[in-house]
C-alpha cells in the first residue's frame, strides 16, 4: 500500500508531534518534508518551530526560523514569538533582542505577545534594563 503525503499530511503530523511534546519526531518529519519535492509552508514551519520551542531547543528553533525566512516570504508573528520565547527559555536574551530589533524594521507587524516574549527574555537573563 502506497500512501501519498502532501503538505497537509506533513502539517498534521508535525502539529500532532508538537502537541504531544515530541519535538524530535516533529523535527524528523519536517526534515522528511524538506527533502521531499513538496515545498514547506508557514504552517508546517511554525509547527516545527513551536515543537522545538516547547522542547527547549532554542538553537534549533533559530536554525529553523533562518531556514524558513530564506525560503518563504510570509513569516508570521506567531512564528517569531515562538522563536523569541525559545531564546527566552534558553537564556539567550541577546539572540531574542537581535531578532526582535531586525524584525521591528521589517514589514512584519509585531504584537503584544512578541513584545512580551522579548521583554521576558531580557528579564529571565537578568538583563531587564535591555528591555527598556
Amino acid at each position: 500500500r502506497n500512501i501519498q503525503f502532501d503538505i497537509f499530511t506533513f502539517g498534521a503530523a508535525i502539529s500532532a508531534f508538537e502537541k504531544g511534546g515530541e519535538w524530535q519526531k516533529a523535527l524528523q518529519m519536517f526534515d522528511v518534508l524538506v527533502r521531499s519535492k513538496l515545498k514547506s509552508s508557514t504552517i508546517t514551519c511554525s509547527a516545527a518551530i513551536s515543537a522545538c520551542e516547547k522542547g527547549g531547543e532554542w538553537r534549533t528553533t533559530l536554525q529553523l526560523y533562518n531556514l524558513a525566512s530564506q525560503s518563504m516570504a510570509d513569516s508570521d508573528t506567531i512564528t517569531l514569538s515562538a522563536v523569541i520565547s525559545a531564546c527566552r527559555m534558553g537564556c539567550a536574551w541577546n539572540k531574542a533582542m537581535q531578532l526582535f530589533r531586525v524584525t521591528a524594521y521589517s514589514k512584519l507587524k509585531l504584537d503584544s505577545i512578541t513584545f512580551n516574549s522579548a521583554i521576558s527574555a531580557c528579564e529571565r537573563s537578568g538583563k531587564w534594563e535591555k528591555a527598556l
